[in-house]
């Protein structure tokens, strides 16, 4: 349903995306991720037919991007980092414009447009001018405009930005619902931990390449080179009466507990443990700890940095 094939986009020299291939089909969700300035919000502006790829190519339910542009606009549901509301309308006159704009009868927009605004907790503000919403709930009126139309194709740049919980929480299950219904969705997001609750898959944007892409669960196990592990003892270590440093590398002793870096846990960690119960420090429990996704796009973008 969103396909691109060495996407690229130059300007005036500077190559903001570079050969960029990405396929997301019915039912899935690609989380984009990257720093500021990679190339998150070209691309998407490339597969919404906003912006004219320099190379490659592009299809939105097998519509081409530059010659079937408005059969692709037609298909897609866009929330833009800045959604550009006009503050002087409500919010029920601002979303009937845009369902105006998709050819929808202005009867069809309104019960839509209400059962979205009760959807999102919202009900009593609809026609309230805009200039006098909060931040988080303009960022709702800019989603209720990408979802009016009901689209099988979402790009969604940051939408839970501003939001407090609640209402981020009401956004991500929407997304969901809307995911397992088998729409293809791209969602573009600083928030890791939102990326790795809503994503089947994981793709890392860095200076306009794509430099990493799998599930997250994938991505986690092959960037984490070394494996960490956590040991609780049946006391406090006080010091560690052990030397340990030939064995792993600690990153925290606290209380009872040491979290330590290993490159060969089957070799090191009995030998830990028989060197810890020598000086009368019993293992409780050891366990490992797997790489937080935080971990994985630190470690990647730092990579691709030096």
């Amino acid at each position: 349903m969103i396909e691109a094939i060495g996407l690229t986009k130059r300007f005036d020299g500077f190559t903001a995306v570079d050969d960029v291939t990405l396929n997301v089909g019915p039912g899935r969700l690609l989380a984009l991720l990257g720093p500021n300035g990679a190339g998150k919000t070209t691309t998407v502006r490339m597969l919404s037919a906003i912006l004219a790829p320099t190379l490659g190519s592009a299809r939105i339910n097998g519509y081409d991007v530059i010659s079937e542009a408005d059969q692709v606009r037609r298909q897609i549901g866009l929330l833009t980092e800045q959604p550009g509301l006009y503050s002087r309308s409500s919010g029920l006159e601002y979303v009937i414009f845009y369902g105006r704009l998709y050819g929808m009868e202005d009867e069809h927009i309104k019960r839509r447009a209400l059962e979205l605004f009760d959807r999102f907790n919202m009900p009593n503000t609809a026609q309230r001018r805009l200039g006098e919403y909060s931040k988080g709930m303009r960022q709702k009126v800019g989603i209720i405009r990408a979802m009016l139309h009901d689209p099988s194709v979402l790009l969604l740049d940051e939408p839970t930005s501003a939001m407090d919980p609640h209402s981020a929480k009401l956004v991500r299950d929407a997304v969901l619902e809307l995911r397992d219904d088998r729409r293809a969705i791209i969602v573009c997001t600083h928030n890791l931990a939102e990326a790795e609750l809503l994503a089947d898959r994981i793709a890392i944007i860095s200076e306009g390449k794509i430099i990493a892409e799998d599930d997250p669960a994938a991505l986690k196990k092959q960037m984490q080179r070394r494996q960490r592990f956590e040991i609780r003892l049946d006391a406090s270590p006080d010091g560690l009466p052990v030397e340990l440093d030939d064995l792993v590398t600690i990153e925290q002793i606290r209380d009872n507990t040491i979290r330590y870096l290993t490159d060969d846990p089957l070799i090191s960690n009995p030998q830990l443990v028989r060197r810890l119960d020598s000086v009368g420090l019993g293992v409780v429990e050891l366990r490992e700890l797997s790489a937080s996704l935080e971990d994985v796009y630190l470690n990647i973008v730092g990579e691709t940095d030096e």
